[in-house]
């Protein structure tokens, strides 16, 4: 129906209410990224199969009847990312939770989870001889504070109405009809809400001055190019509840007084994509976007623009550029971006989790906010949380949780027992936290006392077996990949760091190579003209500060002890295990290896390209990389 008034929103908001509660059962079936990657969709749709053979049920919208009312819906991602496909049964107030469900699996959870009141035990999440049947018991979970992620799980990802149902546009209708724009701002002001994309800028600061300019056409852009390794926390929300991120930039419209928002989207997330153009489409149907929103003086109109990949595009006005149909390169401020933005207009730029704030923030005011996290940085943070963990996807904790709580409480420890050795936060902009820093808040002010920056907020945690040397080579490669090349600091600066970090990996590296790598890293970080580029140098640095017996010793011994860097290994033949029967030798591409049959054969290691192949090929693990 049209919504042509606060009224008409508030009866929609019930109706929608009412039918959600009159389902028996919803079946909740995981449609994040990763759980689509590895078949969720089929199981989505073996579920709509099964419910046309069972007369017993109905599946569609409508009032309560004699059938059992069951629902089949898409979701945004659950959390638990490496065990998906993940498909939750709610029964009114019980949530079951499977994990790693396959079609073969969908009769039996509708024959005993659906209609009956069972439980598929081979199915629930398990964790050192713990099994948990509802996600809220899950420690991944369970220990979470969830507000940006609120609705990720629990509500169809694509329905406007389960959107509503669950309270959604309540905040616009506060906002509209009981605060002006200088309030909103204050309010946003006052929570100390902080830019969620990488500096923590705060996001009041930034409103109040776009609402205080003289020119009154006026943007708001919602930069969703979240580039970083391992960093899928802007994609979730945006496939999981598109309708937050645009309550949220609705908002911030009406308190800046813009009429055009737009959210720049990188080409790789499809599915955001496609929803956010799916939720626009509804919300302009029913005249929640457009002119004269709930009959006020209140209008908006949104657009999405793509971007092609460029991880500097990630950097303000950089995406301005690009949306205006420009090459994304950064420009010189001033002017900033909240005087001379989009088209030169000013415009305010927050990323999706920052968005996706403000709702909460304006429904339950500033105090509330305020009474999550740190005093300098009130509220959660959203993470992705990969590397060598247990349990690795997708987190939101207070500001200030500890690295200890995040990878042992939440992440379940390290894989196979693991030695922690460091995480990697911030991505390639960002620096490496180690063991002594575990109890160390995180938060925007303290990490940065440890040479390294929240950023968009992945985490990557790595044990005993990675090489830190490495670690600063491959973000130092990327990041030199995705220079724009306009400033000469960084194009030509990242180029001679790489160099020297590819030198020593390949163990020809030399010691003054860690003084030339000092003042290169540091005259980057001092020069260079955006953001990016200033912490493209971080992991290079905190990497030499903390693990600098490494780097000496790829250089003086020629060894990483991680065994990691293929250029330093060498290939030992054990002689209790060898039994001389040359096929280390047959596979040998270099004719490295000599020997007599039923004698131990012998590796010389400066004819050894270093290839494995000898060790892949022997039957009898004779053949080691020595440590």
């Amino acid at each position: 129906m049209m919504i042509e008034s606060r009224e008409d929103l508030l009866k929609s908001k019930e109706e929608a209410k009412k039918v959600l509660e009159s389902y028996d059962c919803r079946i909740l079936v995981c449609s994040g990224t990763g759980c689509i990657a590895t078949g969720s969709q089929k199981i989505y749709e073996q579920f709509l199969e099964i419910t046309k053979d069972h007369p017993e049920v109905s599946v569609t919208f409508g009032p309560h009847d004699e059938k059992e009312h069951v629902g089949v819906k898409k979701t945004g991602c659950q959390g638990i990312c490496e065990l998906g496909p993940l498909v939750r049964i709610q029964k009114g107030d019980r949530v079951v939770q499977y994990t790693k469900v396959q079609i073969k699996d969908c009769e039996e959870i509708f024959e005993r989870s659906v209609l009956k009141d069972e439980v598929v035990e081979h199915l629930l999440y398990k964790q050192k001889n713990n099994v948990y049947t509802s996600p809220d018991e899950i420690p991944f979970i369970a220990k979470q504070t969830r507000i940006v992620l609120e609705n990720c799980g629990k509500f169809d990802a694509e329905s406007v109405d389960e959107y509503m149902a669950s309270g959604g546009f309540s905040a616009l209708i506060k906002a509209l009809f009981e605060m002006t724009p200088d309030q909103v701002v204050a309010e946003v002001d006052q929570s100390g809400l902080r830019g969620r994309g990488g500096g923590g800028f705060p996001a009041g600061k930034k409103w109040k001055q776009v609402a205080r300019q003289k020119e009154k056409v006026r943007y708001v852009v919602c930069n969703g190019d979240e580039g970083d390794p391992g960093a899928f926390m802007d994609g979730s929300v945006m496939e999981g509840d598109p309708y937050k991120l645009i309550e949220g930039m609705m908002i911030a419209a009406y308190a800046v007084s813009a009429q055009d928002g737009y959210i720049y989207v990188r080409a790789e997330y499809p599915m955001s994509v496609a929803r956010l153009r799916h939720a626009i489409k509804e919300l302009e149907e029913r005249h929640l976007l457009g002119d004269h929103i709930l009959g006020t003086d209140f209008s908006f109109h949104m657009h999405i623009n793509r971007g092609a990949g460029a991880f500097v595009c990630g950097e303000g006005s950089a995406l301005t550029a690009s949306i205006e149909g420009n090459r994304g390169m950064p420009r010189v401020k001033p002017p900033r971006t909240v005087e001379k933005g989009l088209w030169e207009k000013p415009t305010v730029l927050n990323n999706v989790e920052t968005f996706a704030n403000v709702p909460k923030i304006i429904l339950n005011g500033a105090q509330w906010y305020r009474s999550i996290g740190t005093e300098g940085s009130p509220g959660t943070k959203t993470f992705s949380l990969t590397g060598s963990i247990e349990n690795t996807g997708l987190i939101e904790v207070p500001m200030g949780t500890t690295l200890r709580e995040i990878i042992f409480d939440i992440g379940g420890g390290l894989k196979a027992d693991g030695k922690f050795k460091a995480v990697q936060i911030g991505g390639p902009s960002g620096g490496c936290l180690t063991e002594e820093h575990l109890d160390v808040p995180l938060d925007f002010d303290s990490v940065k006392r440890f040479g390294a920056i929240v950023g968009s907020g992945g985490l990557v945690v790595m044990d005993e077996h990675t090489c830190m040397v490495e670690v600063a080579r491959f973000f130092m490669s990327f990041t030199q990949r995705e220079s724009c090349g306009k400033c000469v600091p960084c194009r030509e600066g990242t180029k001679r760091m790489l160099e020297i970090l590819e030198k020593i990996v390949a163990g020809k590296g030399e010691m003054e190579d860690l003084d030339k790598l000092q003042e290169l890293a540091e005259m980057v970080k001092n020069m260079a003209l955006c953001g990016l580029g200033k912490s493209a140098p971080l992991p290079v640095l905190s990497t030499l500060r903390t693990f600098r017996d490494e780097y000496v010793e790829h250089i003086v011994d020629k060894k990483c002890r991680a065994k990691v860097c293929s250029s330093l290994r060498r290939f030992i033949i054990n002689p209790e295990f060898c039994k001389g029967c040359g096929k280390c030798a047959k596979n040998c591409p270099v004719g490295a290896i000599t020997g007599v049959r039923k004698e131990c054969y012998h590796i010389d290691n400066s004819l050894c390209i270093k290839c494995g192949a000898c060790k892949e090929n022997c039957a009898f693990d004779a053949v080691y990389v020595e440590s």
